[in-house]
């Protein structure tokens, strides 16, 4: 049992592409820690991730539309879920760390706001620093887990969810096949979100999208997939011709969805409810929970405000903004 690791390390050397990133070659962790009897590094960040309360959390917080009534809109956990699944798809076909690459897909979102999009614009907008989902999530494992102690990941895990949207791309191939995996995961379930909502029909959707990629999410996703194993070498790539109607569905996403009045309609209400807690915090912060406080401590009233507002679900939000402004029926 002992050797179950190194048995590990030693399969991936041997099975995966000179190209991949083994975990016996990690960059290793902030802190040191004992190696594993049974798991490879990345194994164990994968394990952190999943048994985190930031992953539960993500459960209850919006993916595009809010509050949604049905069960089968996506929420931020299962979109989770879905990056994952074509990620580890990818990988392995490439033969690339599945354990690494699950493990970035897994934890790309922890650091989203409740709401959305909408609660990291209103973030941004309200804090005096630059706030954005993915360099909160990395905050989120280095230093807010766990009571201010964090998941203490390895350094290739933490690089590809920093780089998982947007900026410079992740030096490793996992990172970037995670970055692909987000896109193909959103594009096609935000649309078929769009359809079952009647925001859209499938007819709305570009002929020309429709006849290259695929007339059914699941066509469009192996398009994409296939294409992403077929031109992938010392970087990860869609071919020319697919990138080129990945866009145009993209654009298309984005003018009649993502910006459509009628899908955004209770978005003007995020910023109410989120600038409602900002100011109440921020003149209040003793009501922060003792973990926010010691934050609070090292990094000032406003770090710690910010954290805890990203932390919340949508639910939790609503809930708290209603506890703090709404009057209470007087009962004896």
């Amino acid at each position: 049992m002992s050797n179950l690791r190194e048995e590990f390390e030693n399969r991936e050397k041997l099975l995966l592409s000179e190209k991949a990133t083994k975990s016996s070659e990690s960059r290793g962790r902030a802190v040191f820690e004992e190696k594993c009897d049974i798991r490879t590094d990345f194994q164990r960040d994968r394990d952190r991730i999943i048994h985190s309360k930031s992953f539960r959390r993500l459960k209850h917080k919006t993916q595009v539309f809010l509050a949604p009534e049905s069960d089968h809109y996506r929420t931020r956990l299962t979109h989770t879920l879905e990056v994952a699944q074509i990620a580890r798809t990818v990988a392995r076909a490439l033969r690339l760390n599945e354990d690494l690459t699950e493990a970035i897909a897994l934890g790309h979102d922890l650091g989203h706001t409740p709401f959305g999009h909408a609660g990291e614009r209103a973030l941004n907008d309200l804090a005096s620093f630059e706030f954005t989902h993915y360099a909160q999530s990395v905050r989120v494992c280095k230093v807010i887990e766990k009571g201010g102690l964090g998941l203490n990941l390895t350094e290739e895990v933490l690089n590809g969810i920093l780089c998982h949207t947007k900026g410079d791309w992740s030096y490793t191939l996992e990172g970037q096949v995670v970055r692909f995996a987000d896109r193909i995961a959103y594009i096609n379930h935000d649309i078929d979100d769009a359809v079952r909502a009647g925001i859209i029909t499938e007819n709305d959707i570009p002929a020309e999208a429709v006849r290259f990629l695929g007339d059914t999410k699941s066509k469009r996703i192996n398009t994409l997939v296939l294409s992403l194993i077929k031109n992938s070498g010392d970087s990860i790539s869609l071919d020319a011709k697919t990138e080129k109607y990945y866009d145009i569905l993209h654009d298309y996403l984005f003018q009649s969805v993502y910006r459509n009045p009628k899908a955004k309609s209770e978005e003007t209400k995020v910023f109410g409810i989120i600038k409602g807690l900002y100011d109440y915090y921020m003149l209040h912060p003793e009501k922060l929970t003792d973990e926010y406080k010691i934050i609070m401590q090292n990094e000032g009233v406003e770090r710690a405000v910010v954290d805890y507002i990203a932390g919340m679900t949508d639910h939790f939000a609503t809930v708290t903004y209603s506890d703090i402004y709404i009057p209470k029926s007087w009962s004896n």
